[in-house]
């Protein structure tokens, strides 16, 4: 009988010529665990899907509370559900007011999907702007807006009419116009290397949307559901947008994302033509039923609370003259080093070596990607700053 690992190298799709092949049998809180029972902690949990640490007690006895009631039942919107209607409620109380409407999607690429059908549907226009260095997904419509030449090129023809903005130049605001269906931007650039915006740059996007009547939607898929320290990032930074779009850390590992609009933007699909968006699964009950799971418990733990602090303490011990530059928002946080030629033997030795898995990022990879569980303890931030650190004096040495 072949191995799980042979039957993954000869049978399951590869994205890449060096997938990791760590083999993993059970994970639990912070700590992954393989086949020998050796335990990994994860420092990115799993892209920042785990923000409530694998396998949390809760959101498991939110999920089988559900299989014990039913599974999937029709395709999106026709049926009265709990599930998705409870959780729809819970995601508007804490957003402000207007966006008052849930689509619910199975990832954060469809949340995508839907907002720029929905944005053009409800302007009539077809120019989107997006940033340079942003990642919105790999399917056809999200790949067009990401913002790397060399990750899309191979798949050209794309969407015609997108435009690109560079990052914290607000000269380029100036390519909003009467034409612009929807600027897409990441409330806190990801895959770009964890970069913030400028004061006053969001204010000042937003306020150009608002005088060219362009729709403004933040992407949120990595920094909501309390990453950078706040529910979603955006309430740093004195702005709201006109869609909002999560998934990633909403499921609690369970596969969900959602794009949320004003009542009255989202009925564009109802009519010409009807059900001018549909998904057959998207708002399954028992992802559903994890997502609410997993923002109870961010509030109830109070999880949030304790963001900042550790964020400083991974900040504080992360010193090393190989390290040039710590940036963060929250635990979305980035460590610069000179390149990926310095970098990768560093995440290969914490993988094999200190049993830390880490990673770089899509379009900044000379920057260790540091996103942990939120529940992640101090004492646990000091075991893998000393890992690290250790890596990266091994392959200094």
């Amino acid at each position: 009988m072949l191995t799980p690992r042979q039957l993954f190298l000869r049978h399951q799709a590869q994205t890449s010529d060096f997938p990791l092949l760590l083999e993993i049998e059970r994970a639990e809180g912070v700590y992954m665990y393989d086949a020998n029972n050796e335990q990994y902690l994860d420092l990115i949990s799993g892209i920042g899907v785990s923000n409530v640490g694998h396998r949390h007690p809760h959101v498991l006895q939110a999920i089988q509370n559900q299989l014990d009631k039913y599974l999937h039942l029709m395709v999106y919107g026709e049926l009265v559900q709990a599930p998705p209607a409870r959780l729809a409620q819970a995601l508007t109380a804490t957003l402000p007011a207007h966006l008052d409407n849930v689509y619910f999607t199975n990832s954060g690429t469809e949340a995508v999907e839907g907002a720029l059908k929905l944005a053009k549907r409800h302007t009539g226009r077809t120019k989107l702007l997006s940033c340079y260095n942003a990642y919105h997904g790999s399917t056809h419509g999200a790949l067009s807006i990401t913002g790397s030449e060399g990750f899309k090129n191979a798949f050209r023809p794309l969407l015609p009419d997108v435009q690109h903005l560079r990052h914290n130049h607000f000269e380029d605001l100036q390519l909003i116009d009467e034409h612009t269906a929807a600027v897409v931007i990441e409330t806190v650039q990801g895959e770009a290397g964890v970069r913030l915006p400028a004061p006053g740059y969001l204010p000042a996007l937003r306020q150009r949307c608002t005088e060219v009547g362009a729709l403004l939607i933040l992407d949120e898929i990595q920094s909501g559901f309390g990453r950078t320290g706040t529910f979603w990032a955006f309430e740093q930074f004195g702005i709201e947008p006109d869609i909002l779009l999560t998934a990633k850390g909403m499921g609690g590992g369970m596969p969900i994302g959602a794009f949320i609009a004003p009542q009255h933007i989202m009925a564009s699909f109802k009519t010409d033509p009807i059900l001018g968006h549909c998904t057959t699964f998207g708002g399954h009950p028992v992802s559903c039923a994890a997502a609410l799971a997993t923002l109870q418990v961010i509030q109830e733990e109070n999880l949030l609370a304790g963001v900042a602090e550790k964020a400083t303490r991974f900040r504080q011990q992360l010193q090393h003259p190989a390290i040039r530059e710590v940036r963060n928002c929250g635990l979305m946080m980035a460590v610069e080093f000179a390149s990926f030629e310095v970098l990768k033997p560093i995440i290969d030795h914490a993988l094999w070596q200190e049993h830390v898995l880490t990673d770089w990022f899509l379009f900044c990879d000379n920057s260790l990607r540091i996103a942990p569980p939120l529940t992640i303890t101090l004492e646990q931030i000091d075991d893998a700053c000393a890992a690290l650190l250790r890596a990266v004096s091994s392959v200094e040495s």
